[in-house]
């Protein structure tokens, strides 16, 4: 579904990835981990369109992403969410849903202006969409909730499900897990897996929880310096020495 070829890109003279090349096939939740700065977040803003590399190619089920701007890149089908959570804390949770579904509504600004049926009729299919998002992810009494009173636990769902509103086919979780709790994150876990298993959904996640990305991933890769060290499954990659020495035994799961 996605393929990485010989990805590169610096800042500053630095490298941030350095010949990445990695493959996540259709419905597999594909991990990448290593230590901050090895290069993990740099993968997603390279495949979202956000940075344009100095070399490689990067093709989402046959697309040169690379070619795209990254509103084309999320009407092709690819989702994400952020390290650091962008929810609008203003709006109440429903309207972040809403928001999230905005590149599928067909009615413009014109249209909608002369409050045609056919804009009315979209716009409450895409109310009751949210709704059952909002159900789905455990949210639905904080609906009309604004989204900045919400914990952060809430906050991580109503991103993923504004994520989800779009309708992606590849989704990208940045530190899904970033803040919660052991509850939480346990939680988080029987979630993705859900969206795996019930929808279909390709997963390519970033994650320093150890524990969910060996809970729940099919394939770990391992960066350190904006290079890939190892790939394979949760077991290989927890029993690999130079994962061990860069990463897994550092002691600070950073």
């Amino acid at each position: 579904m996605l393929s990485v070829e010989d990805l590169s890109i610096s800042f500053g003279g630095l490298d941030a990835l350095s010949g990445l090349s990695l493959e996540v096939t259709e419905r597999e939740i594909f991990a990448l981990i290593g230590p901050n700065g090895a290069g993990k977040s740099t993968v997603f803003n390279v495949v979202t369109g956000l940075y344009r590399p100095s070399r490689g190619r990067v093709t989402f089920r046959g697309d040169d992403l690379l070619a795209l701007a990254p509103h084309e890149i999320a009407r092709r089908g690819v989702g994400r969410t952020f390290q650091n959570t962008e929810v609008f804390r203003q709006l109440t949770a429903i309207d972040n849903v809403l928001v999230g579904r905005h590149a599928h509504l067909r009615s413009g600004v014109l249209r909608g202006a002369f409050g045609l049926a056919s804009v009315r009729r979209e716009e409450a299919e895409a109310r009751e969409l949210a709704r059952r998002l909002l159900a789905r992810l455990g949210l639905a009494e904080v609906a009309d909730t604004e989204a900045g009173s919400l914990p952060l636990g809430y906050q991580k769902r109503l991103e993923l499900a504004r994520a989800l509103a779009a309708e992606p086919r590849l989704l990208l979780l940045d530190e899904p897990a970033g803040g919660l709790n052991p509850t939480e994150t346990q939680t988080l876990m029987k979630l993705i897996q859900r969206l795996r298993d019930e929808s279909g959904l390709t997963l390519l996640l970033v994650e320093h929880d150890m524990e969910l990305v060996m809970g729940i991933s099919d394939r770990v890769a391992v960066l350190d310096y904006g290079r890939k060290i190892a790939e394979g499954k949760p077991r290989e990659i927890a029993a690999d020495p130079a994962v061990v020495e860069a990463y897994l035994g550092s002691g600070d799961g950073a």
